[in-house]
């Protein structure tokens, strides 16, 4: 049995971890993350470590190096969305046990010690928060969140106080960066580039910066079978105008993602002119200035095109995540153990958030992305292949080795 094999297995029994309908639906601090976490032990296990849970619900798979020594940091979440795949996040703890599993089968031994991360909440569904584990790592906690509620008024401390962890002991959870070698995590791409250039690996070069802003158009209602059309302040039209503007300016660039993923209208009528639009506009990038200037320029369209309509035009920034960049010589470590492996060279940039992001405030970070089919992400037909997980195992196993071997300190 190959290790990609192993790794589909796994996938699939802790798929099962899941609250019942389509895919994989596996919130923080829950039955089912209790479930997930039996499993996720066993690999740990398998791979020679000794495994506990912190307080921020993260579980902990440690292999002992040099009296001394530093500590590599690896590994992914094991939450997922709504109705999401068996793939993202998990799998990344999945290939993170099984190249540890690998070299000890090899009988190699590292010059550093290993932590394997299997953090509880990445994708930020259950609370209006994410990155809980990682942030306590990298010291960037805020124990503000802790009185953050879910849609059924139960606090983050309170979730995390009756899953069996701490609440009061996460600030002692921040480690010394100095300690610390490095942070490695593996990901489905969540796109369709490494199918598109038909290779298996790919190896990221930073992780995008993200804002969200809020956007209202504020126009007068009136009968829609009265008001002329010359005579009309419609809110919606506006904000139609200016979302087409977002994609067509977006797509201009090749640096840019940006959406308008939902909008609210007011009245809501189907015979009143809408004299309220509401929508959030989501701007991505690996470019922070990239994306402060596309915003500034949809700032100036969107007063533009309410002047024009005799309209109101409000954007508030409402969140704000910096870039972050993959360290350049992990990256060349990464890609080499990529090539030692037999595989194309491809390096990418990180359209999604990751882990990775919050950690890169502790030490430098490096990523390795797995094609997946049709790039699907956040659906329940996810898929990786086998074959291609294998490749990662490898490709993660050569990377730890090539540490050693280029005496990385």
């Amino acid at each position: 049995m190959t290790f990609g094999t192993l790794a589909q297995t796994r996938l699939r029994e802790i798929a099962r971890c899941s609250l019942a309908g389509a895919g994989v639906t596996r919130l923080p601090f829950t039955a089912e993350h209790a479930s997930a976490l039996a499993h996720i032990r066993d690999w740990m296990t398998a791979a020679g470590l000794q495994v506990h849970m912190d307080a921020a619900a993260t579980l902990v798979g440690r292999l002992e190096g040099p009296e001394g020594g530093k500590t590599l940091l690896i590994g992914s979440h094991q939450d997922s969305v709504p109705n999401g795949g068996r793939y993202d996040g998990i799998m990344g703890v999945v290939l993170a046990c099984l190249a540890l599993e690998k070299l000890k089968i090899d009988n190699v031994r590292l010059p550093f010690a290993v932590d394997v991360l299997a953090f509880a909440d990445e994708e930020g569904v259950r609370f209006p928060t994410a990155l809980l584990g990682p942030r306590t790592l990298a010291g960037t906690f805020d124990s503000a969140v802790l009185n953050l509620e879910d849609p059924e008024g139960v606090t983050v401390g309170a979730a995390l106080a009756a899953f069996g962890a701490d609440p009061t002991q996460l600030v002692g959870l921040a480690r010394d960066p100095t300690d610390i070698l490095c942070y490695l995590e593996a990901h489905i791409e969540q796109g369709p580039v490494l199918e598109t250039r038909n290779s298996p690996l790919g190896v990221v070069t930073g992780i995008c910066g993200i804002e969200r802003n809020r956007i209202v158009f504020t126009g007068e209602t009136g009968h829609a079978g009265t008001v002329p059309m010359a005579d009309r302040r419609d809110a919606l039209v506006a904000a139609s105008r200016f979302i087409v503007a977002v994609s067509e300016i977006a797509k201009q660039t090749n640096s840019i993602r940006a959406t308008v993923g939902e909008i609210s209208v007011h009245p809501n009528a189907v015979n009143a002119i809408p004299d309220r639009a509401a929508l959030p506009l989501e701007v991505r990038s690996t470019s922070d200035a990239a994306r402060a200037n596309f915003s500034a320029q949809m700032r100036e369209i969107g007063a533009q095109i309410a002047s024009e309509s005799g309209l109101s035009f409000q954007m508030e920034q409402t969140y704000k995540q910096p870039a972050v960049n993959c360290d350049p010589t992990l990256a060349k470590t990464l890609a080499s153990a990529v090539k030692q492996a037999g595989h194309p060279l491809v390096r990418l940039p990180s359209g999604a958030t990751h882990d990775a992001s919050a950690m890169s405030d502790l030490c430098p970070i490096a990523m390795l992305f797995v094609r997946c089919t049709r790039g699907l992400s956040h659906h329940p037909d996810e898929h990786a292949r086998t074959e291609d997980m294998n490749a990662a195992v490898d490709a993660i196993a050569g990377f730890l080795v090539s540490l050693k071997t280029e005496g990385t300190t």
